[in-house]
């Protein structure tokens, strides 16, 4: 299987992948969201992907911006909370981006991501530091250009993303939140992973598990 480009299957394989890593950790999401949320994230998550593969399943797609974009509204529509609008919205900008086309190069997929990033920063106005999903998301990207800028094919650009959105992930366990409802707690939100990030490296070690196969 090719790594330096994703056609349509291995995107498909990839959201596969994504709904089969939340519902195992759907427990673990849902510990974490418990002591700073709603304790709902990991169950949103799992109701999400599982619309998802099932929708994507019943109508496949024909192009990278129709499979995503149907994944957008999918989770918009399905996901309470604000884990429906952002990961909807990211995955709406990311079929804007890449277009009608069926296969990805690492600096398309990039761009894509890169493009959804820029849609959850508009939608949840965050920023570095706040303790959300772009504390994990925001380095990972970095990490991704500069390996591709390095000659980087997809299944290294997705490596290194992984390692730097899991550091990033871990880095929200200090941090006090400053958006959602973990910043009701101020002070208290500190000393806890953040669920958004955690579930937002999941997204990257299903496109590796995908990209590596």
């Amino acid at each position: 299987m090719s790594t330096s480009t994703i056609s349509l299957d291995q995107l498909i394989a990839w959201l596969s992948r994504f709904r089969d890593l939340v519902t195992e950790k759907q427990s673990y999401l849902t510990e974490l969201d418990s002591a700073i949320g709603d304790a709902d994230h990991g169950s949103n998550m799992v109701r999400g992907m599982n619309a998802v593969v099932e929708k994507i399943g019943a109508e496949p797609a024909t192009a990278a911006d129709a499979l995503l974009k149907s994944v957008g509204m999918t989770l918009v529509t399905s996901v309470g909370g604000a884990s429906g609008p952002l990961y909807g919205t990211l995955f709406l900008r990311m079929g804007v981006n890449a277009g009608p086309v069926t296969e990805l190069d690492a600096a398309a997929l990039g761009a894509a991501l890169r493009a959804g990033l820029e849609g959850v920063v508009a939608r949840g106005k965050a920023e570095a530091g706040d303790k959300t999903m772009f504390d994990a998301i925001a380095p990972a990207l970095d990490a991704w250009d500069a390996a591709v800028a390095d000659g980087a094919d997809v299944a290294a650009a997705a490596s290194v993303a992984l390692t730097a959105a899991d550091k990033g992930r871990l880095a929200t366990e200090p941090l006090v939140a400053r958006k959602g409802r973990a910043s009701y707690l101020g002070e208290r939100s500190a000393g806890h992973i953040d669920p958004g990030a955690t579930s937002s490296t999941l997204l990257f070690q299903a496109l590796v598990d995908t990209v590596t196969s």
